[in-house]
């Protein structure tokens, strides 16, 4: 079994598929057809990227989880072997542990790394509530970075949506992250984001991420998809106004609200796929 585990995280690197390099040619042809596609790529890819370096902190906290668990039950193999009456079943848990602990390490890489190919796909009808649950074990470790609390509402039952799945988790992604500095100033034991998901009367796919923070001022509301604008000081303005992009191109927009509860929601919609 561990060597199955090992195989999972020596995939060869910087070696394309033939899928991935028919993507890249079909990406870079229409490129050449419409330049502004091309400069949604890059902003899309830079987005992404930034993202991913501000959730690399909460990777690396939880992957040293099982890693420090490896190291232990290795040492306790160590340790059963030097006796002389060491217990075969005990030394087969401490191994078993290892292995788990593995699979583990190893699923943190392969989400994160999925995450940051960001390989463009075909539309294809996909289930929303999967695509956000895809994401929670991420999305919790960077919440817990931050002293904040992350839940998930979900409703049942909703219908498909024809959607690019890694593009959509970039919005969630660009949400949350959102919230997340939002929340900064508040108390840990405060700090709470709720990811949502229902079907509204027209028929759309709703998926809102709000958040308890101090929410956005009349004035920025109106500017807040705009590119380049930023309530932060350090914020490139890239995030949302991609949000937005990706929406368009599924036929959805992007919106926010003030939370009722007080703080903010921004919300992703999607048309809904029609029942067969």
């Amino acid at each position: 079994m561990i060597p199955q585990v090992a195989s999972m995280t020596t995939e060869r690197e910087g070696v394309p598929t033939p899928s991935a390099t028919a993507q890249a040619e079909a990406a870079g042809a229409a490129a050449l057809r419409d330049p502004s596609a091309a400069l949604h790529g890059r902003l899309l890819n830079v987005s992404r990227m930034a993202t991913i370096g501000e959730i690399a902190a909460g990777v690396a906290h939880e992957l040293n989880q099982p890693l420090t668990a490896i190291a232990n039950y290795a040492q306790a193999c160590e340790r059963l072997l030097a006796r002389g009456d060491s217990d075969p079943a005990q030394l087969r848990e401490a191994l078993r542990q290892i292995t788990a602990q593995t699979t583990r390490a190893a699923e943190i890489i392969r989400r994160l790394r999925a995450l940051a190919r960001g390989q463009q796909s075909a539309h294809s009808a996909t289930n929303i509530n999967d695509l956000v649950r895809e994401l929670q074990d991420l999305l919790q470790t960077d919440a817990v970075m931050h002293g904040a609390h992350l839940s998930l509402d979900l409703a049942p039952a909703l219908p498909l949506v024809a959607v690019d799945a890694g593009q959509v988790q970039q919005v969630v992604l660009n949400f949350v992250r959102n919230s997340l500095e939002a929340l900064t100033q508040r108390p840990a034991r405060f700090a709470a984001i709720v990811i949502r998901t229902s079907l509204t009367p027209q028929n759309d796919l709703e998926l809102a991420v709000s958040d308890n923070g101090p929410g956005l001022a009349l004035t920025e509301t109106k500017r807040v998809f705009d590119p380049f604008f930023s309530t932060k000081e350090n914020g490139t303005g890239l995030g949302l106004a991609i949000s937005s992009s990706i929406a368009r191109a599924h036929g959805g927009s992007v919106g926010y609200r003030p939370n009722p509860g007080g703080g903010a929601c921004f919300y992703l919609l999607l048309p809904a796929q029609p029942a067969d």
